[in-house]
Order: C-alpha cells, then structure tokens, then sequence
C-alpha cells in the first residue's frame, strides 16, 4: 500500500460548509460584543467561544476515528485505488490500467475548500470524490500514481 487518505462526499463537504460559517458567525459575534458591550456579553461570549472549540474537537475526534476505522478512506495501491464509504465498506475499486482520465476540479474559497476529483474508467462508472482542503496530499499522491502506473491516460491537475 503506497497510503491511505481521508476522502469526502458531499455531507462532508456540505459539514465544512456548516462549521466555517459558524466560525465566521462566533468571530463576527465575539466583535459585536466587545464593540458593544451589553450586560451579559462575558456569558455570551463564553457560550460562543465554548460552541466553537466543541466544533474543531468534534472535527478532531471525526479525523481520529475514520482514520482508525477505515471510515471515508482512499487507499493508494500499486495495482489502483480503493474507496471506502462512512461504514468502511469497500465503495469503488480502481485498477490503474482501467483508468482513462483523471480530473480534478478545485475549488479555494474562505467558506469551502477542496478538490473534486473524477476517475473516468474504461470499463464502469467514473468514480468521484472529494478531497477536503487547501493542499491535500491526497491531490499530489494520486497525481503521482497516475503517471507512474497509468502514463498518458490525461491526468490533468487542479488548477489547469
């Protein structure tokens, strides 16, 4: 096995969606409160920070437990790739000589963030995913094994 990387669909890209605007939310909250100062904003600004930290520890914990469990998961082999869907299950398997196109659409933006990417196959359905991020090594690992096992096959990188 050459690795193994988170990979979403589209709760999970929909679930970044949700927590950076409520990010964006507590931070524009926590400046209306020092600004203005009501009674109460040491509580309020308390309760905020708190749904805050619970939002990235809950992110934390979700990336320690698919990691663990095999949950949402794209597994680089030699002879292809392997997905896995929210209960670990085997969703897509992709043998390299099978492949005929890979794309990868990319998309960077303060609320959403990541790489869409499509394996157009010869023989079955195009297998799509995303991988969550700016810069996920998933991105440059997949790029990789496509010119070292699938050479002209049209692997085109986000961005071009």
């Amino acid at each position: 096995m050459r690795g193994s990387y988170p990979v979403a669909g589209l709760m999970g890209g929909l679930a970044q969606l949700a927590r950076r605007a409520c990010v964006a939310l507590a931070l524009v909250l926590l400046g209306a409160q020092a600004y203005l100062r009501p009674p109460g904003a040491f509580r309020t600004s308390a309760v905020t920070v708190a749904v805050v930290l619970t939002l990235f520890g809950l992110k934390a914990v979700w990336a320690g437990a698919s990691a663990r469990l095999g949950i949402n998961r794209c597994y680089l082999y030699t002879g292809g790739l392997v997905l896995t869907n929210i209960f670990g299950m085997v969703r897509e398997a992709v043998a390299w000589d099978d492949v005929r196109e890979v794309n990868a659409l990319t998309n960077r933006s303060v609320l959403l963030a990541f790489h869409r990417i499509e394996i157009v196959r010869s023989r079955s359905a195009t297998a799509t995913f995303l991988a969550l991020g700016l810069q996920p090594a998933l991105v440059e690992a997949l790029m990789g094994e496509v010119a070292r096992n699938a050479p002209g096959r049209g692997a085109r990188p986000p961005g071009r």
